[in-house]
């Protein structure tokens, strides 16, 4: 056994020193947490959800925190692609763990015209397409229910550029498996999930909701058991590396995951709580293999004893 066990893995042929990314829109544009954190230790960053223009998201009160998790209704607020590039993009060059941009859009030709535009950046490793979003020209059905609706925006992102891809699955659906056969189908290189369980909260003072848009996103440690089971669902078929999303709190909850199939996991929730959530579990993972005489966490991915 080697001292220090062997922590790298491989997303889509992406290379990551370790497992642990960042979950967008619990890290900012990771500049606000350096003062906390050293991002040159994490397995990869993911940025908030981009936009072709700037979004201010949804009146407040947009968070609200239930038992084991929270309800976020943000709504996706970003500085837009073009400030991205401008503004932030120049502090991330200066980090050594690969950069995944995560896209949405309301219409299939804006994930298009987004990628074609990342495709053209210097720095930009990889996009995660968010298929969560409301398809306007489908009466607001998210694209990532339909099958044919996600394969079809996978589809039109992948043949704008030839940067890592990336398809977060929606939770929202009945069979999350079909959703994934499409969007691989459709040219993904990685599949991420889950995103948010639609959830809302009420007051029972005011009888009003705890969020001004009623309903939001519920994300911590009170959807992980459902996370995990369909992250090992979705890695029993899929032929693309799988990537672990779901109140990934420690460790443990890390290792779960890949155990279950999972290549890699990304940390959110629990960035709002410890700060340096992500580190610690790159640590956690490190002990666990040492005190075990485990060389590689490459030896525990898709090792759940059925």
């Amino acid at each position: 056994m080697s001292e220090k066990p062997d922590l790298k893995v491989d997303i889509g042929g992406l290379q990551l020193q370790n497992p642990v990314m960042t979950a967008s829109g619990t890290f900012g544009y990771a500049r606000e947490f350096d003062h906390l954190v050293d991002l040159n230790r994490l397995g990869g960053i993911i940025v908030k959800g981009l936009s072709i223009a700037p979004t201010k998201g949804n009146p407040p009160p947009r968070i609200a925190e239930t038992h084991g998790g929270m309800l976020n209704a943000i709504g996706l607020e970003n500085v837009g692609l073009e400030a991205f590039v401008d503004e932030k993009l120049p502090f991330l060059k200066t980090l050594s763990p690969p950069l995944i941009v995560n896209i949405y859009g309301k219409l299939e030709d804006e994930y298009a015209r987004m990628a074609a535009r990342i495709d053209t950046v210097d720095g930009i490793d990889g996009i995660e397409v968010n298929i969560s979003c409301p398809n306007v020209k489908a009466g607001g059905m998210a694209f990532g229910v339909d099958p044919r609706a996600a394969h079809s925006v996978v589809q039109a992102v992948r043949k704008q550029t030839d940067k890592l891809l990336v398809v977060k699955l929606s939770p929202n659906v009945t069979d999350i498996t079909e959703i994934a056969g499409a969007v691989e189908d459709a040219g993904a290189d990685c599949l991420s999930l889950i995103n948010t369980i639609t959830a809302m909260a009420i007051d029972v003072e005011t009888r009003r909701p705890r969020l001004a848009n009623i309903t939001g996103g519920l994300s911590g440690p009170a959807i992980k058991p459902v996370a995990l089971r369909m992250v090992w669902q979705v890695a029993q078929v899929a032929k693309v590396p799988v990537i672990g999303i779901g109140g990934i709190m420690s460790a443990e909850d890390a290792l779960e995951f890949m155990i279950a199939g999972a290549s890699a996991i990304q940390v959110g929730t629990a960035n709002f709580v410890n700060p340096h959530a992500t580190t610690d579990i790159v640590d956690g993972i490190a002990r666990f293999l040492a005190e075990r005489h485990i060389d590689s966490i490459a030896d525990m991915i898709g090792t759940l004893d059925i």
